[in-house]
């Protein structure tokens, strides 16, 4: 007879997302994860597989909760410039937050950490990326289709700033202990929509 998980792999997955996202991939041991998730080796490797495939499936599971706010922000019937610009001051605010600092975006230390060597994590940093340049190039498009945006603007470069440049808030916001640093950038950033 099969023996019933004694376990949420649902709640464990959650609890390695959050491991991963404050210690990174290499600085996480498997020790870590054990100690961490409360579990068994062999029940984490039965579950998940190794530690890269149940990183894989932390930084999805990421993934997947933070996509559908950007939908639903950027996707709002109306004026669509106020949501770029929510969605722009949202993502500094949380990067000079006291609950982001020395966290970041788990995407982007992903990327930092891994991009260079690791294709299957690039690809998902990759994938991340597109989708958000996709949301951002959409609403600029309505943007500028509603004439909210300058004529002379080209929504796919702007969508494309947009994205490097939230990126890079989580970047130095994770480090930065100079919230104005962050916030002055974004805002200097969001001038380029007028």
């Amino acid at each position: 007879m099969a023996r019933t998980k004694e376990f949420d792999p649902d709640a464990a997955l959650q609890s390695a997302l959050e491991l991963f996202w404050r210690r990174g991939y290499e600085a996480t041991s498997m020790a870590d994860l054990v100690e961490h998730l409360g579990i068994g080796r062999a029940s984490i490797y039965a579950t998940f597989g190794n530690k890269h495939e149940l990183y894989l499936r932390a930084l999805d599971r990421y993934n997947e909760n933070r996509d559908p706010v950007l939908l639903r922000e950027l996707s709002q019937p109306g004026p669509a410039l106020p949501a770029v610009r929510t969605v722009v001051r949202r993502f500094a605010a949380e990067a000079s937050s006291d609950d982001q600092r020395g966290k970041g975006c788990f995407v982007t230390n992903t990327a930092a950490e891994l991009g260079a060597h690791d294709t299957a994590a690039a690809r998902r940093a990759e994938a991340s990326w597109d989708h958000i340049e996709t949301l951002l190039h959409s609403a600029l498009v309505r943007a500028h289709a509603q004439g909210e945006l300058p004529a002379d603007r080209d929504p796919q470069a702007l969508a494309r700033m947009l994205l490097v440049l939230m990126q890079g808030l989580r970047v130095v916001g994770k480090a930065s202990n100079n919230p104005r640093r962050v916030q002055d950038a974004a805002e200097q950033a969001l001038r380029l929509l007028d």
